[in-house]
């Protein structure tokens, strides 16, 4: 089994049986969620001390996840998933040190590899189904809000620039001078929230998906981990790669994710949005706002 089948199997059935485990299986679940890599090299009782829980409670972990018992639920992540254990002061150091030894060439060709893999390895986990799904569920909502601080700031804010320019109930959030879960106050079951956070996870954003589950939203997560505190309780779970040589979390995934969500929704959509986004654009020339071809 290879990692994307690991992924797509048991990482994402760990995850959607999450709440429903123990205390205690919940602590062996979160520990294989986080570091499936360490898993397949690992006895039942060095995994069982690493999570600090008892060799029993993976065992029992396992059969739940419709494995014979441990050796065979590890047997599966042979194949390592890939993750990142560097802290960010320890990623800003090495960029310095690389630069300091005249490998900027070696670096160039680190970020570009990142960012090839961070996509191949997103979109290997997800499915034209999922992606329906969650257009269908923006689509038929009452107003969307897109949620990302940090440096998602940037990428819920265009991913709700380029939704406005066929549909009007787009919000990123939070909005200035305010705060998320202001910001969804009055939201229900009609709404959608689309949201994203990756390791470290942002307290407001964590925070801001458990008030809009208790306000029956509908949830659209986007993060770096099965285990994430936004995609356990989300209805439509989007697990990104956001590896990358420098300090901080890569946003390329992120992005891609968010455009192709994006044109699942135009395609669902009803044809009124073409005409919509004709409107747009035909305004933007009429008040000179493209340089116009002259040839």
């Amino acid at each position: 089994m290879n990692g994307t089948d690991v992924s797509s199997f048991v990482l994402d059935r760990l995850s959607l049986d999450f709440e429903s485990l123990t205390p205690e299986a919940q602590k062996a679940a979160r520990y294989v969620l986080e570091n499936p890599h360490c898993v397949g090299v690992s006895t039942v009782r060095e995994i069982a001390e690493f999570a600090n829980v008892k060799p029993n409670t993976f065992v029992r972990m396992a059969r739940q996840v419709g494995f014979d018992g441990y050796e065979d639920f590890r047997a599966a992540f042979r194949e390592a998933i890939r993750t990142g254990s560097a802290g960010f002061p320890d990623r800003a150091r090495w960029l310095q040190d690389v630069s300091k030894k005249g490998e900027l060439g070696g670096l160039y060709a680190e970020m570009v590899g990142a960012a090839i893999r961070n996509i191949e390895e997103t979109f290997a986990r997800v499915d034209a189904t999922a992606l329906k799904a969650a257009a269908e569920a923006i689509w038929a909502s009452r107003q969307v809000f897109t949620l990302g601080v940090g440096v998602n700031n940037a990428n819920a804010q265009n991913f709700t620039y380029l939704a406005s320019t066929g549909m009007v109930q787009f919000h990123a959030i939070p909005r200035q001078g305010s705060n998320p879960a202001d910001d969804i106050a009055w939201a229900d079951a009609r709404d959608v929230l689309i949201v994203m956070t990756c390791r470290p996870y942002r307290r407001e954003v964590v925070e801001t998906v458990r008030l809009a589950r208790e306000q029956g939203m509908t949830v659209i997560a986007l993060s770096d981990s099965p285990a994430s505190p936004i995609i356990i309780p989300a209805q439509h779970r989007f697990v990104i790669t956001a590896e990358a040589p420098q300090f901080f979390p890569s946003s390329v995934s992120i992005i891609a994710l968010l455009e192709t969500l994006l044109s699942f929704v135009i395609a669902i959509a009803s044809p009124e949005i073409v005409e919509r986004v004709e409107t747009f654009h035909k305004r933007r020339h009429q008040l000179g706002l493209y340089l116009e071809d002259t040839e």
